[in-house]
């Protein structure tokens, strides 16, 4: 069997879960070793807060993102997808991006911009392609707005790592994976709800549409005026509390793998009231709560999940939560309540709330690790390729 033929390169989730996993569980350690100095990092061309915004959605949230798409946009359009020595490169590239940001000042500043969006832009033009050229019969119409949303996440992330520039960077980043995790949230809740629950949940095309159009404009919500950006914020939440009141939440919450997409949901909700309201009022908070707030209100309780649900379907094992995984999503419901509502309510203590909603996050996702690692280096059960 030569290299590129073996099964961790047969389908774009294999390295990149693998990737995420491994990055959930050193990441956050590594953030808060540099955060109370422990660590003095290499670079001093952008702030350690932009190192750590970076990583956490161009690292660990593009290795999630980029992993799922791959996957996922084969099946939309029915072909065999990217595998073997374009999943190598696409998977050296990532690793060469996060050396690159951990030794910027050590590189010229050709080489660090060659490092740091070589990535990026190889897998967005994978996925563009694809999403383009076999859109006659992708079996999703809306598969648009994500051929809208990543070119932008280019756009995001230079802006995020201009000092002065950046949080409009964050701003429009947030917004992009929102987007995003709206459109996926959408189509698979339908589904879990189908296949677990033997229940239908109620869809209004017309809604939808008018809550991921929303979504989209709301990416630019820093170019706005800030009184219409609020305005939309609000709006945007309404409309997605309005048909989360359709969606049978009391009966999703009977199962812990469903109800914790469900609650992400609501972090969205959250999130958005929070833009809105900070945008016109000084509020006090600790910390960046809107930020975090998605960051572990909804990419930390739905990535886990997402994890579990393809490591073991698109495998050929049947999708079950086995009591790891599902201890893995209470530990993370523990983070998001230790790093979301901690921090807010007792703030004297606001580093122990960090570091221990960090060692929440690192432990749950080294237990991924370790749980399915052995999934992604093997051959399907089934014998189907992939």
């Amino acid at each position: 069997m030569s290299f590129a033929s073996h099964p961790f390169w047969q389908a774009g989730f294999r390295p990149f879960f693998a990737l995420a996993c491994l990055s959930g569980a050193v990441l956050p350690a590594a953030w808060i070793a540099i955060y109370t100095g422990i660590v003095t990092p290499l670079w001093v061309t952008f702030s350690i807060v932009q190192w750590h915004a970076h990583e956490m959605f161009f690292g660990f949230g593009w290795a999630v993102l980029g992993g799922f798409l791959l996957t996922a946009s084969k099946n939309w359009v029915s072909i065999r997808g990217y595998h073997g020595t374009a999943l190598i490169l696409l998977g050296t590239a990532w690793l060469i991006e996060r050396l690159g940001m951990a030794c910027a000042n050590l590189l010229p500043v050709w080489l660090f911009r060659l490092s740091n969006n070589l990535f990026l832009l190889a897998i967005i033009a994978m996925l563009l392609w694809t999403l383009l050229r076999y859109r006659k019969q992708d079996s999703f119409r809306d598969n648009y707005f994500f051929v809208l949303l990543l070119p932008l996440f280019v756009v995001a992330k230079a802006l995020l790592l201009e000092s002065d520039l950046y949080h409009l960077g964050v701003v429009m980043t947030l917004g992009l994976f929102r987007l995003a995790f709206l459109v996926m949230l959408e189509r698979t809740l339908t589904q879990f709800m189908q296949n677990a629950l033997k229940a239908s949940i109620l869809r209004n095309p017309r809604l939808d549409m008018v809550i991921k159009g929303l979504a989209l404009l709301l990416v630019f919500a820093a170019f706005l005026p800030t009184t219409l950006a609020a305005s939309l914020n609000v709006l945007l939440a309404l409309l997605l509390l309005w048909r989360f009141a359709f969606w049978k939440p009391l009966l999703a919450m009977r199962r812990l793998e469903i109800g914790i997409m469900y609650l992400a949901y609501l972090g969205i909700v959250a999130q958005l009231l929070i833009a809105a309201l900070d945008s016109q009022v000084q509020v006090p908070w600790t910390g960046t709560l809107g930020v975090h707030v998605f960051s572990f209100g909804v990419m930390g309780l739905v990535i886990p999940a997402m994890i579990t649900r393809i490591a073991n379907g698109h495998t050929g094992r049947p999708v079950r939560f086995e009591f790891p995984d599902k201890l893995v999503l209470w530990i993370m419901i523990c983070a998001l309540a230790l790093r979301v509502i901690g921090t807010q309510l007792w703030p004297a203590s606001y580093l122990t709330w960090l570091e221990l909603s960090a060692a929440c996050w690192c432990i749950s996702f080294a237990i991924l690790a370790v749980r399915f690692l052995p999934f992604l280096l093997r051959p399907r059960i089934d014998g189907k390729a992939g």
